[in-house]
């Protein structure tokens, strides 16, 4: 085998409700882990998707209500289906622009933790046409002289891809490609690594292509009134992107990834606003406590000048009258004065 592992690489596919990333639902995976030493190990599941799947989706790939209405649904299988690919690159046919980011979602509606980082994808389609531009079935027939069995069925369309990129590392050993800009390389070869690079020339950041790298590896938006606009730049002049963009129907690996350059940028804003404030003094002048704590010079300490008034008697009412002067209160006043009146 040509085609060199460093780790096992997971050719899978999906049937599904339709291809709405953000809408539609998985009734089908089926993957093939190819693993270094060469052996195989295969896993199928059949989901309930949790909605009707549409007459026009079940004419492609023959999977009807009927077939599902008793199968498990993704939240209860997404922890082994993660486990099964767990240490694996992933590969299949116009797998990064419709596969992977609609297993993503279902990972991420399931709450099934999937790390993306640090993973090769390898798109097939994207092989085929960049070199030749064909169909599945137009591919399986010109790299292997076959026709598919079974075509749209999961495992059928699983198995054609991994033996179409078999093929490709056949056919392209040693042969030149141009890019739009007039380098040349070899770029078909048996490295995960290497055919990672060649099939993700679009350098997307969510997969679903709403945002892009650049050269300098800074997104950019990639659709709309600000496409082609660095992401961080379009928060700066309308910050509430962020939020439109949150609420609105895109998918959920798109939102986690527009958060990660969001929270990058906040911080950034945060820096700075506490780079521009104006040092503060370390200690206040040697005089300032002295004049806060100085006393008036006009105020008078003598006791005769400030009545004190017990703190369990009730002050006098403003508007309240005078009592008039009456024995007992002349008694009190000459024994507090020690004088007869």
């Amino acid at each position: 085998m040509k085609l060199k592992l460093k780790r096992p690489l997971a050719f899978f596919d999906l049937e599904t409700t339709g291809t709405n990333i953000g809408a539609d639902r998985i009734c089908e995976i089926s993957v093939i882990k190819l693993n270094p030493d060469g052996s195989e190990e295969v896993a199928t599941w059949r989901v309930h998707p949790g909605i009707p799947i549409p007459l026009e989706s079940s004419l492609v790939h023959g999977i009807y209500d009927e077939h599902v209405k008793d199968e498990k649904r993704f939240k209860e299988l997404g922890q082994d289906i993660a486990e099964f690919i767990s240490d694996s690159d992933l590969a299949g046919y116009n797998s990064n622009k419709f596969d992977i980011p609609m297993l993503m979602e279902e990972f991420l509606r399931a709450g099934v933790v999937f790390d993306l980082d640090n993973r090769h994808f390898v798109d097939v389609q994207n092989i085929f046409h960049q070199m030749e531009q064909r169909t599945l079935k137009a591919a399986y027939q010109f790299y292997c002289d076959k026709q598919i069995i079974n075509a749209h069925s999961a495992e059928a369309d699983t198995r054609a891809t991994m033996e179409v990129l078999l093929a490709q590392i056949e056919k392209y050993e040693n042969m030149e490609w141009e890019d739009k800009k007039g380098n040349r390389s070899v770029p078909v070869v048996g490295d995960v690594e290497a055919l990672h690079k060649f099939t993700n020339l679009s350098r997307p950041v969510d997969f679903a292509g709403r945002m892009v790298y650049n050269e300098e590896g800074e997104e950019l938006i990639n659709f709309g009134k600000h496409k082609g606009k660095r992401v961080e730049d379009v928060l700066n002049v309308e910050p509430s992107y962020y939020s439109w963009m949150m609420q609105g129907d895109f998918p959920l690996y798109t939102k986690r990834k527009l958060e990660e350059i969001y929270k990058r940028w906040n911080a950034k804003k945060v820096a700075e606003r506490q780079q521009s404030k104006p040092a503060q003094p370390a200690t206040a002048p040697a005089n300032s406590q002295k004049q806060e704590t100085a006393k008036p010079a006009f105020q008078n300490n003598s006791p005769k000048s400030t009545p004190q008034i017990s703190s369990n008697q009730p002050f006098k009412k403003k508007d309240e009258p005078a009592k008039p002067v009456d024995d007992d209160m002349l008694k009190q006043l000459a024994m507090k004065f020690g004088k007869g009146l």
